[in-house]
Order: structure tokens, then sequence, then C-alpha cells
């Protein structure tokens, strides 16, 4: 039951939301405001009782003005499935939600004001958190798909330059629709911040993504892909390989023929135990 109770300890509420708070009773929107903080929140609430059930680690829930992010101490080295389910809770919290809406508005229990913006905040919530961008659940939800094809390294670069040009892109067509709606400056400022962040401790993420690894958060992985190396190449460039889901074997190949492999615990030992972050892959063949 603590740990259920915990999660009052986890919740942050953006200076963002704040602000749009202001706006709103400022401009006389306060029941609109009200309604949005409620289904912003049972968003959110959905991923931390998803991130519990499954035993994560919550490093805070942070409540948007069109959002939240669920923020998680996890590297990419938990279940797929796991992260899926995570991931979706919150997009699922709308169905019942907009279910909901709907029977008490029948049953006379909601007034048609209510019902509108019940309705309306539900699916613009919904449709928003779905959009392919970082940190929003459609981004990490992509970075999940990606995370199937390439390494680490590779699928989270690609999305933190796709959600920029999407966000650019969806940005421009806002401005000719809507230029002078201060709410969506305000998010797009948010999304552009946080790109901007997630980009310079992009080196952070992936050591503590190799990190896990290396200290067994991994160790329940069963599916292994073998990667094939050249003898000189670099330690780290072979880290650089490692895909979210798989063990590695590391085969070394000089001159078009095999000269030893290697088991990725191998190289991560190397790397942590002995800073051999310059080292050939083939010196290890030596070591070991």
């Amino acid at each position: 039951m603590n740990k259920w109770v915990s999660i009052g300890k986890k919740l942050s509420i953006h200076p963002l939301f704040w602000l749009v708070m202001c706006l709103a009773i400022v401009t006389g929107h306060f029941i609109s405001l009200l309604i949005l903080f409620i289904i912003v929140f049972v968003h959110e609430l959905g991923h931390a009782f998803a991130a519990l059930f499954f035993s994560w680690r919550i490093k805070k829930i942070s409540l948007l003005p069109f959002g939240g992010v669920a923020e998680v101490d996890e590297h990419s080295n938990r279940s797929e499935l796991e992260e899926f389910i995570l991931i979706i809770a919150g997009p699922l919290q709308h169905v019942w939600m907009l279910a909901a809406g709907f029977i008490l508005f029948r049953l006379g229990w909601m007034s048609p004001y209510l019902y509108s913006e019940w309705m309306t905040f539900n699916y613009m919530v919904l449709f928003f958190n779905l959009l392919p961008i970082w940190p929003l659940d459609g981004g990490k939800l992509l970075l999940l798909g990606l995370s199937r094809f390439l390494s680490f390294q590779q699928a989270y670069q690609a999305i933190l330059a796709w959600s920029l040009v999407s966000l650019l892109i969806f940005h421009s067509c806002m401005l000719w629709l809507s230029p002078y709606h201060l709410n969506l400056w305000i998010i797009f400022s948010f999304l552009y911040f946080s790109i901007w962040m997630e980009w310079k401790k992009r080196h952070y993420t992936f050591m503590r993504f190799l990190m896990d690894r290396y200290y067994g958060k991994a160790s329940t992985i069963k599916k292994l892909k073998t990667i094939y190396v050249q003898a000189d190449e670099k330690l780290f460039s072979v880290l650089e390989k490692f895909q979210r889901g798989y063990k590695h074997p590391i085969v070394v190949v000089k001159n078009g023929k095999e000269i030893g492999s290697l088991d990725e615990n191998e190289v991560l030992h190397a790397f942590f135990s002995y800073n051999m972050f310059s080292a050939r892959i083939d010196e290890l063949l030596y070591a070991y």
C-alpha cells in the first residue's frame, strides 16, 4: 500500500501549468482549467500506476499545460512489453473518461457546457500526447519501435532529430492557423526546451544504458544478436552498436576472417573497470 501512496510524493506541477492557470483565471476560464487539470492528472496516474505495478523506479511525475511527463529511472533495459504498457497506460485513461462523460451526459448529470468541455479536452490531451514528438507518449512509442531495428544510440538520436523536425513543421502550421494563441506558444516553448535538454544529456543517457546492462539490470534478456566488428575498431565504437532487448556475442574479424569472440560483459567490464576507453577491440582478445 505504501508504494501506491508514494505516488503523491512524486507529483510535480510544472511552472508552465501555473502560468496557464493564471491566464485562465484572468480570462474567466477557471472551470475549463479545472477540467483540464483533472484529465491530465488521471492521464499521468495511468502511467504512474503502471510503473508501480512493474516496480519501475519513478523519479517524478510532472503535470504540464496539455499533458504530463512521468520520469522513470530506467534506461531502456526493461522489458519492451512493460514499457509499451507503461506508455499506453496514460492514453488508455481517456477511453473510460470519454465513456464516463457520455454516460453522465445521457443521464442528465452533466450539463451540455461541461460535457462539451470534458469531451473536447479529453480528445485534445489524447491526440496531443500521441504526436510522435519527444517527450510525448507518441515520441516514446516511436522510440520503442525504432529500438527494435536500431542500436540504442542510433534510435535515441534519431527520435530527437525526428522530434525537432516534426515540431518545426507542426509549429509552422499552427503559426499559420493561429499565430496569436499564447497557450500554443507556451507548449511549443516547452517542447523545444525538452528536446534541447534531452540532446544535451544524450551522452549521460547512453552511459546509464550501458551501466544498467553492466550491473545486471538486463539479466532477464534472453534474445541474442551477434555483432561483427573489425579488429581495429575502438571499444567505445563497439558499445555504440548495443541494442536494447538483446545480449550481444561479439565476433572480431580481421582481413575477412574471424579471429575470436567476446561476450558483451567482457567488453563492458573492460570499459567500466579498466577504463579502456580507446582500446582496440582485438586487444581484449588477449586480455581475456
